[in-house]
């Protein structure tokens, strides 16, 4: 078997040119696929990451009841919203756990009346992972001690007609179903290129919210980020034990809009990546293909020495896993420091800030990612394609007798 390979290995750099040109097209194939899986799974976690920190953190907390009737934000306060950020915390994954009212609502200007969703939360636990707050484009985000202040985004600025230090009416449904409104105080202004976000979510500070829709020193919802969205599962079903008296929910449970939207784009993103293997592979079969028919005559010698049809064969394909090892070797390597450079600088996203909600979501900038076992699988599936893409041609040669073999132009 080492004289096989010997002789393989030999065989394989006699026409360097002819073997150089199959080793690139393999190792830009590869970087190619290793860019695409890298993109995909950058622009997934993005999106998902963000989703997560504009819709209210990993995992919810509420009340039982409270999911059946999601959609209409409901003012049902948790018992002991204290005891819930205590087992919130008490998990080594969680980043931040807030407490939070939400209510429906509008807002009011001389502009005209606007339906809202008004969130009320401790600005100083969630200014570290709110996604509004890093996007304050004028003014400030909310301080705990604020008063009569809210923080609302661009899409409604522009629908209200105002300005910060301008003042609106704001009218939101208390726990026992009655309005309650109040003129507040515009301090921020958050600019995420989500129109539908920006003109629907007002924020104002807890103890605020708990004065005015009457829910003194109590929360409607616990918001928990999570350090890793891997650990989802984990910490729900950890929470869900320890809380058997609340409704504990992932956001993708109280939002299977982005989950169905997310699971569409995935589809049409898998497809786009058999598209890239496809033309990736077509290149490195023609190629092999190429370089074995090109050596029929080399075959017949061989066999005219003596050597058996399947030894001439199995030579060829060892010839052809040899090319495609080594392709995938340097094209794992040169495609995980690509992408490790490329994880550390991103791509610039921002010309497409204003292509709807997913883009958005992105943020300005693409930290492509791809796991040490998505390189090597990666690397396998192109070594075994160069290996089967000789073996057509391989088989077919051997076949042939050797004076017909010798005779091949």
């Amino acid at each position: 078997m080492s004289t096989f390979i010997k002789l393989a290995w030999r065989n394989m750099w006699r026409n360097w040119r002819r073997t150089a040109i199959a080793l690139v097209a393999i190792v830009l194939g590869l970087i190619l696929l290793l860019l695409f899986d890298g993109m995909i799974t950058g622009s997934d976690q993005a999106i998902f990451g963000n989703a997560v920190r504009l819709y209210g953190g990993n995992i919810q907390i509420h009340a039982p009841g409270y999911r059946a009737k999601a959609s209409q934000l409901p003012m049902y306060p948790l018992d002991n919203a204290d005891a819930v950020i205590q087992a919130a915390t008490a998990q080594p994954q969680v980043m931040a756990a807030a407490k939070r009212i939400n209510t429906s609502g509008f807002v009011t200007s001389r502009e005209g009346s606007f339906a809202v969703r008004i969130t009320g939360l401790e600005p100083s636990v969630e200014i570290q992972v709110s996604i509004q707050a890093e996007n304050i484009s004028q003014g400030r985000f909310l301080l705990d001690d604020d008063g009569d202040a809210i923080v609302i985004g661009q899409g409604l600025v522009d629908l209200l007609k105002v300005t910060v230090g301008d003042r609106v009416n704001l009218m939101g449904r208390s726990k026992r179903g009655e309005m309650r409104q109040r003129t507040m105080t515009i301090v921020g202004i958050y600019d995420l290129n989500m129109r539908e976000v920006e003109e629907g979510m007002v924020f104002m500070s807890l103890p605020e919210a708990q004065t005015l829709y009457n829910l003194r020193q109590q929360a409607t919802e616990v918001a928990i980020t999570l350090q890793d969205m891997e650990q989802e599962d984990t910490v729900l079903n950890s929470l869900q034990a320890t809380l058997p008296g609340a409704e504990v929910d992932s956001w993708q449970t109280l939002k299977p809009e982005i989950r169905e939207t997310m699971d569409t784009k995935r589809v049409f993103t898998n497809i786009m990546g058999l598209v890239v293997i496809s033309i990736a592979n077509i290149g490195i079969l023609n190629l092999m293909m190429m370089a074995a028919f090109e050596r029929t005559r080399e075959m017949g010698v061989l066999a005219a020495l003596g050597m058996k049809g399947h030894q001439i064969m199995g030579l060829f394909l060892l010839e052809g896993a040899l090319i495609g090892v080594v392709g995938a070797v340097i094209g794992c390597v040169v495609g995980s420091l690509l992408l490790g450079w490329l994880g550390q600088v991103g791509i610039d996203y921002s010309a497409a800030s204003g292509a709807g909600e997913m883009a958005a979501l992105m943020g300005g900038r693409l930290y492509p990612s791809v796991t040490s076992t998505g390189i090597i699988s990666r690397g396998i599936i192109v070594a075994i394609i160069a290996t089967l893409a000789s073996f057509y041609p391989a088989w077919q040669a051997s076949r042939k007798e050797p004076a017909e073999a010798l005779h091949h132009v």
